[in-house]
């Protein structure tokens, strides 16, 4: 629409003058369409011109600005805390939304330009997750028409330990968590379950619709959903402390994989272990940093996870043995 490219051109002004061919390409239309715009918004009283010449362009007068009133400091901040859009990237809105935020900060009054900036200088949120590789593109594109059309699908999916199976769903809504994407379902007997988009093997988009529960609120079932799980995990898993000598060379796997579960008991030398004791949710995931470590780290106690050591190394050995 014109009015929302009259609009685009007078933010994009505010920031500083802007060359025909860079407004035109910014607003994706011709250089002459720039100028009749350009023509239409001074005859509506803008203070917009254009100058010919190396340093030329278009430009608007410096003291007129487009402006977000009653917003505080604090408020104007939270808007532009995070520059995280790898979610929106990954449902094909990544350029709309960082576009978006650069029409808001045009529109800011100088001081909050600048205190934006600084903000942006001195702190960084990054949500995505280490070594994300995952390419979902096919399903979460599929599944985000689907969502959006209210459309039934049915998936071919892989539960933890199971075999995959079929199951036909109405797709409720799709949530990121870290960097993670998920589905929430509804199954055909009115129970709202939440699917991982990585174990999903198949999708159909099936052509019939469904109605949704006007009563149910995304963000509640998350919350509570999440809860559920914390509290299966805490009862399948009790805490449990070890103690470790740890080799000098180990100590890099302490300060960046373990920091915050470690506690040193006692004086650490170059050439001497270190002895630490490790916190850990349970044995298993223990067993497995231990194992990380090899040689460079021994168990002092307690005995019975020193034994549950001996005999995982002694299974993987039998199992390599074995191995073709």
């Amino acid at each position: 629409m014109r009015a929302d490219r009259l609009l685009s051109l007078l933010l994009l002004l505010q920031g500083s003058h802007q060359t025909a061919r860079d407004l035109a390409s910014a607003l994706e239309v011709s250089e002459r369409t720039i100028y009749r715009d350009v023509e239409a918004l001074s005859m509506a009283g803008i203070p917009i011109y254009t100058q010919p010449g190396t340093n030329g362009g278009v430009f608007l007068d410096e003291d007129y600005r487009l402006t977000l009133t009653g917003l505080t400091r604090e408020q104007v901040l939270s808007l532009f805390a995070t520059s995280d859009a790898d979610p929106l990237a990954e449902l094909g809105l990544g350029h709309a939304a960082k576009h978006s935020l650069m029409k808001l900060f045009n529109m800011l009054p100088v001081g909050h330009q600048h205190e934006v900036n600084r903000m942006r200088q001195r702190f960084l949120f990054d949500a995505a997750g280490w070594f994300h590789t995952e390419d979902l593109s096919a399903h979460l594109h599929q599944l985000q028409a689907a969502v959006w059309g209210d459309h039934q699908i049915e998936l071919q999916y892989q539960p933890v330990g199971h075999d995959i199976v079929n199951i036909r769903l109405d797709a409720i809504a799709l949530v990121s968590k870290s960097d993670k994407w998920y589905l929430v379902g509804r199954r055909q007997d009115g129970e709202y379950r939440t699917y991982k988009l990585t174990r999903i093997h198949g999708l159909t988009v099936l052509n019939t619709h469904f109605e949704r529960d006007e009563a149910f609120d995304l963000a509640d079932y998350w919350a509570k959903t999440f809860q559920q799980f914390q509290q299966y995990m805490n009862q399948a898993n009790q805490p449990c402390t070890a103690r470790l000598r740890i080799h000098p060379k180990m100590l890099w796997y302490l300060e960046h994989v373990l920091d915050g579960h470690f506690e040193q008991v006692a004086p650490f030398h170059e050439a001497e272990w270190l002895c630490v004791d490790l916190q850990f949710s349970a044995q298993d995931e223990a067993l497995s940093h231990i194992l990380a470590m090899g040689t460079q780290a021994e168990i002092i106690a307690p005995a019975a996870m020193r034994a549950a050591l001996r005999s995982l190394a002694r299974s993987i050995l039998d199992f390599y043995d074995g191995s073709s």
